[in-house]
């Protein structure tokens, strides 16, 4: 496969992944927990390097595709943890906090978010494995394409 097709691959992965992510937030319904959001943004950033790859060939855009998937699927498997129990997840993440600076129709409203995951929440699985699981697996594999891309082309 030439470089300019693994360059294409890792970028549309990336946007194809966020696709997904998106398709099941609007069209499922399942709200993003903060580290599914989190998971997004080195996709964004690996789609950004292939269209830096794209305007100007440089060894550095398959360099920062393949380090944003590295970091995409250290975020997904920090996040595999704190679903599977391994470890605890940032504040912002659990059902804590406390209601003590609440008044009485603060609490019993209904205007607070709807649909809200816990990221200590399984959402989704298959196989298994959750939605932050087959990012990991994606993200590696993804990681995989850029670092092919960043090999020299071969003279015939």
């Amino acid at each position: 496969m030439t470089r300019g097709w693994l360059l294409a691959l890792g970028a549309f992965g990336s946007i194809g992944l966020l696709l997904g992510a998106f398709a099941f937030e609007y069209l499922a319904g399942m709200a993003p927990c903060p580290l599914c959001i989190w998971q997004r943004w080195p996709h964004v950033a690996a789609a950004l390097a292939g269209l830096g790859a794209w305007l100007v060939p440089a060894l550095i855009w398959p360099l920062a595709g393949a380090g944003a998937m590295l970091v995409s699927a250290g975020l997904a498997g920090y996040h595999t943890g704190i679903e599977r129990g391994w470890w605890a997840g940032p504040d912002s993440c659990g059902a804590g906090g406390s209601l003590s600076g609440m008044s009485g129709a603060e609490l019993l409203g209904t205007d607070g978010p709807s649909g809200v995951v816990l990221c200590d929440e399984v959402a989704w699985e298959m196989l298994g494995l959750s939605m932050a699981s087959w990012n990991g697996l994606a993200s590696l594999g993804l990681a995989l394409v850029w670092i092919a891309a960043m090999r020299p082309a071969r003279r015939p």
